[in-house]
């Protein structure tokens, strides 16, 4: 009976050291892991966001930017980091491409990591040289009247550019030919020299290139015009039905407890309908969101079956 008596008390002493630490927290920095390089757009949200939540809890959250195999490399150090709440991830949709398209990784995100906040998406640009065309019709009549002689260039194979610029190929019926960078400052550079026909690069990468007049924006890729390119259609005003975007959120590793997943996940969503917080994002061009943790739950599941009917009639898979 003293046994039980003593295992009965150290079970209460444990959950009441457990509770007051997760009260207690955050008690120490915070690492936030970026699965792109320092300036990266993940990594500029990345550091607003961080900031905005140090005003909260007076600790610091440190951006730790590990790029690499298109956020693979974060994805790992984050499956090796204690569960404990003092370690987050910026989980991007170029992350979710990465895991469909490379196939010698063992990051599975649904198992691995749960879901905090989705803080916003981001447009894609179809863009040309200006001397090319005005619109999107007459890319795909100039791609029909030359098949296989239309190039895009992209951040590489597998990259979201790439799978973007087979997508408006894909359902226009045109056979534009892909042509992979070492990433989308290049493929913008050689859309502006005529190197490549089109590129489609996200928005805040775009913008300066459009306001110079160096290149003309034919559609943005999601439902709605982007609030920062007005007079820019949609693709989908010719190519019903056509939608991509990216987008970014907080994620932590499976385990972190879940009333301080919860705590994050509130701040992020209030932190969103801040107008300050909110205007230092949308003038990177970014689609403001908030998802709180159930929604965004549904949105990764979603995500998981639309990226992988893309990459699988791209036919993309990457060893």
């Amino acid at each position: 009976m003293r046994v039980f008596r003593w295992l009965a008390a150290l079970a209460v002493v444990f959950t009441y050291t457990m509770h007051a630490a997760h009260a207690a927290w955050p008690d120490k920095p915070i690492r936030l892991v970026v699965g792109s390089a320092a300036g990266s757009g993940p990594d500029i949200i990345s550091r607003v966001t961080a900031d905005r939540l140090y005003g909260v809890w007076g600790q610091r959250i440190v951006v730790d930017p590990r790029p690499g195999v298109s956020g693979l490399l974060s994805a790992d150090i984050v499956t090796r980091s204690a569960p404990d709440g003092y370690t987050w991830m910026m989980m991007t949709s170029q992350l979710f491409i990465a895991t469909a398209v490379f196939s010698n990784h063992k990051i599975n995100l649904a198992r691995d990591f749960s879901s905090i906040s989705l803080i916003g998406t981001v447009p894609y640009v179809v863009v040309v040289n200006p001397s090319l065309a005005r619109t999107i019709p007459e890319l795909i009549e100039a791609g029909k009247k030359a098949p296989g002689a239309l190039r895009y260039g992209s951040a590489g194979a597998g990259s979201a550019e790439h799978l973007t610029g087979f997508m408006l190929g894909h359902m226009a019926g045109v056979n534009f030919l892909h042509v992979p960078y070492k990433g989308i400052p290049q493929a913008v550079a050689d859309t502006v020299a005529r190197e490549v026909h089109y590129s489609t690069p996200v928005l805040p990468v775009a913008m300066p290139f459009v306001q110079s007049g160096r290149l003309r924006a034919l559609g943005v890729t999601t439902r709605k015009r982007a609030a920062l390119m007005p007079d820019v259609p949609t693709v989908a005003d010719t190519l019903p039905g056509f939608e991509n975007f990216g987008w970014y959120s907080l994620v932590a590793p499976t385990g972190t407890p879940p009333e301080i997943l919860a705590k994050v996940s509130a701040e992020v969503v209030k932190a969103v309908k801040e107008p300050q917080f909110g205007e230092q994002l949308k003038s990177l061009g970014i689609e403001l969101v908030g998802l709180p943790q159930p929604e965004f739950d549904n949105f990764r599941r979603t995500e998981t079956r639309r990226m992988g009917d893309i990459i699988k009639a791209a036919g993309v898979n990457l060893n």
